[in-house]
């Protein structure tokens, strides 16, 4: 397995398919990033076509156990962030 691409090599890529500059295409990162971000914190979700979609998932209070001692304990409800991976970049993988 390779390993995972950088953000300056994903900036530097996405540059290049914008035929823009490198601080245009940071811009444009960054501001997707925080659009994500902020959407899916308020409990919204967000569709990236052709990527999946990322979501905000309530999880109630349970019961977890303590691997190390065993110990069961109750967990207060949170939040789960949900990432669907779209039919067609898992149709492009598996060709």
């Amino acid at each position: 397995m390779s390993k995972p691409m950088t953000k300056t090599q994903l900036v530097a890529a996405l540059a290049e398919a914008m035929g823009s500059d490198k601080k245009t295409a940071t811009t444009a990162l960054d501001a997707i990033a925080t659009v994500v971000t902020s959407e899916v914190a308020s409990g919204g979700a967000v569709t990236l076509p052709g990527i999946g979609k990322v979501s905000c998932k309530a999880r109630p209070e349970r019961q977890v156990r303590n691997p190390a001692t065993g110990e069961t304990m109750t967990k207060p409800a949170d939040k789960q962030v949900k990432v669907t991976v779209a039919k067609a970049l898992k149709d492009s993988v598996n060709v």
